[in-house]
C-alpha cells in the first residue's frame, strides 16, 4: 500500500477511512518492534468489546502524535467541525465558556480516532448527565524513577489499607511508570467529597510510611520517595483509560491486572503492548469488582476511627 491511500475498515453499520496505515507512529528501538497506524487501528478493533465499557459516557481528552511519538503532541479536549457528525459530543461548562469534548460510545468512534492518531484516551471519571458526580476514584502510584519495586510495594500497602476500609478495588498497569488502584463509586459523591477523601486515604498510607511515600506536590519535596497522586479526581481532570495505548516506544499498553499478578517478578508497568494486552485483558482480571460501586459515607467512618485507634 503507498502512503497516499486509503484502507476501509468496517465498524458496526460505518466504515471508517483509514489514511496512511503504512505510517510509522512508534519507530522500532532496540527490543521494541515498529508500529504503524494500521497496527494502532487493529489493536483498537481487537480490544473495543473490552475497551468501550471504560470509554460509554465519558468526555474524553485525546492525546494526539499525528507524525508519531518522536513527533508534537496535542491534547485535544475540543472536538473539531471537521469530525463526522455521528460521534457523540459533550458541552462541558468551563470557566469563561464551554468545551465540546468527544465522547467514544461506539467501534466507528474508537477507529476514527486511531485514524486521527490518538494514541492515549485520557477519559473522566464521571459520565454525561452526572459530570460533577465521579463513578471512579482513582490513586496514581508514581515512582521518583523507573523503580518498579517501589510501585509494587506501595500498591500492596494501599491494598491493605483499601481492603481494611472494605472498598473494592482494582489494579492497573499504566503503561508507562506506575500503576493506577481504581475504586468503584456509586456516584453519590461530589468530586470535591471524593478527592478529599482520596487525599486522606494518601495521608494516613504517607504518614504510616514517611521514608518511602509522599503526598508532597512540588517534586523537589518529594525526594527518592514515591508520590501518591490522587490530583486526577477533580472535576474535569483525566485518567488514562484501560486498554489505551502509551507513547512510548513499543506501544506498550494500560492494562487491567489481578492483585495476585502483582507477585508476578516479571511485572512492570510496560509489562503489556498491542501484541498481547487483549489476551490479558480476555482473562477478565476486574471480574466482579466495577460493578460493585460504593458510598464513600461507610469508609469514611472506618478511615476516622483508624485515625482515632
Amino acid at each position: 500500500m503507498s502512503g497516499d491511500e486509503v484502507r476501509t475498515v468496517r465498524a458496526g453499520r460505518r466504515t471508517v477511512e483509514v489514511h496512511r496505515a503504512d505510517k510509522v507512529l512508534f519507530p522500532g528501538e532496540g527490543r521494541a518492534k515498529e508500529c504503524t497506524k494500521g497496527d494502532l487501528v487493529d489493536y483498537y478493533r481487537s480490544a473495543a468489546p473490552l475497551l468501550l465499557p471504560h470509554l460509554r459516557g465519558r468526555p474524553l481528552m485525546l492525546e494526539r502524535h499525528p507524525d508519531g511519538i518522536d513527533g508534537p503532541r496535542f491534547m485535544q479536549k475540543n472536538t473539531p467541525d471537521t469530525y463526522p457528525e455521528w460521534i457523540t459530543r459533550v458541552e462541558v461548562p468551563k470557566e469563561g465558556g464551554t468545551v465540546c469534548h468527544t465522547v467514544c460510545d461506539d467501534v466507528a468512534t474508537l477507529l476514527y480516532l486511531a485514524d486521527q492518531a490518538s494514541l492515549t484516551l485520557h477519559r473522566w471519571l464521571s459520565r454525561v448527565g452526572r459530570l460533577d458526580q465521579p463513578d471512579r476514584l482513582v490513586f496514581d502510584l508514581d515512582p521518583a524513577g523507573d523503580d518498579f519495586a517501589a510501585v509494587r510495594e506501595a500498591a500492596v500497602l494501599l491494598g491493605e489499607l483499601l481492603d481494611e476500609l472494605e472498598l473494592p478495588s482494582a489494579l492497573m498497569t499504566t503503561g508507562s511508570r506506575g500503576l493506577h488502584v481504581v475504586v468503584p463509586l456509586a456516584g453519590r459523591h461530589d468530586f470535591d467529597e471524593v478527592r478529599a477523601f482520596a487525599h486522606d486515604v494518601a495521608d494516613t498510607l504517607a504518614e504510616a510510611h514517611p521514608d518511602r511515600l509522599t503526598t508532597a506536590a512540588r517534586k523537589k519535596e518529594r525526594g527518592e520517595r514515591l508520590y501518591l497522586d490522587v490530583g486526577r479526581n477533580a472535576y474535569a481532570q483525566t485518567a488514562v483509560a484501560p486498554l489505551t495505548v502509551r507513547a512510548r516506544p513499543g506501544a506498550p499498553v494500560a492494562t487491567p491486572i489481578t492483585w495476585a499478578q502483582l507477585d508476578d517478578p516479571a511485572l512492570h508497568a510496560r509489562r503489556w503492548t498491542i501484541a498481547d494486552a487483549v489476551e490479558q485483558a480476555r482473562t477478565d482480571p476486574w471480574a466482579g469488582i466495577l460493578g460493585h460501586g460504593r458510598a464513600l459515607g461507610p469508609a469514611r467512618r472506618r478511615l476516622d476511627a483508624l485515625h482515632g485507634a
